[in-house]
């Protein structure tokens, strides 16, 4: 299965050179927060987006979750998300609750690799500008799956990555399941392909620096269009 999404990504990266492409600039931050003497752990997630161009911010996200370590490489969590998206000129904020299961391992003895398996329960909002002024008219759930997968290259070469550069390499795939007429009507939502340099600091903190295709599939209710758009994302990692 998930071979047949890499390919699946792959072939979707290949057609998208149809698509219309945009600019813009993301900045992430991914923190872990241990509790102690427990198997739970706070999670949390902020973003940044830019619109097309770096014109102006078109996404803010707050993502907190509850953690629960079902072993040392196990990873189960549940939480909700506030993302708040410029459209027709103003933020209307989608709500969501998702659900995720983690599982890391290495490859070669020293490459971490993590894949995630994530569900939302989307909350989209419909904005219309009836007098000029855009409002939202109502709210719809929809529901998606997306399958993650990161792998990291200590330049060092060495077991035990502690410290030191490193490189990322990722892809996420979207896949709309229930509900998707208030998606975008189809199965496929979008994809993103990721590679970075980065810095280990300390077990406790990376910073990096790198690419991220972002392929999407739109729906304006009589055509579908895609969209490339091509992403400078800087992202901070914090583990404490």
């Amino acid at each position: 299965m998930i071979r047949s999404l890499l390919l699946c990504a792959l072939l979707i990266q290949s057609a998208s050179v149809m698509a219309q492409s945009q600019f813009s600039g993301w900045f992430a931050n991914f923190s872990t927060f241990r509790i102690p003497d427990s198997k739970f752990s706070i999670h949390f997630d902020g973003q940044l987006r830019s619109s097309d161009e770096w014109e102006t911010l078109q996404t803010f996200i707050l993502r907190p979750g509850i953690n629960y370590h079902v072993r040392k490489n196990m990873v189960l969590t549940a939480g909700y998300a506030l993302i708040e998206n410029r459209t027709l000129g103003d933020f209307f904020a989608e709500h969501r609750i998702w659900e995720q299961f983690i599982v890391n391992h290495n490859v070669g003895g020293f490459m971490p690799l993590q894949h995630r398996f994530r569900v939302e329960q989307r909350f989209i909002p419909t904005v219309r500008a009836f007098t000029g002024e855009p409002e939202k008219v109502e709210t719809n759930v929809s529901h998606r799956v997306r399958y993650f997968v990161r792998g990291l290259l200590p330049f060092s070469g060495q077991a035990g990555f502690k410290k030191g550069m490193f490189g990322a390499l990722q892809n996420e795939i979207f896949i709309n399941f229930a509900n998707t007429r208030y998606a975008n009507s189809h199965a496929f939502d979008q994809n993103r392909a990721y590679g970075a340099i980065g810095y280990r600091f300390s077990p406790k903190f990376d910073l990096e620096a790198g690419y991220l295709h972002h392929y999407t599939m739109r729906f304006n209710g009589q055509n579908t269009s895609f969209v490339n758009n091509n992403v400078i994302q800087v992202a901070t990692y914090v583990r404490l």
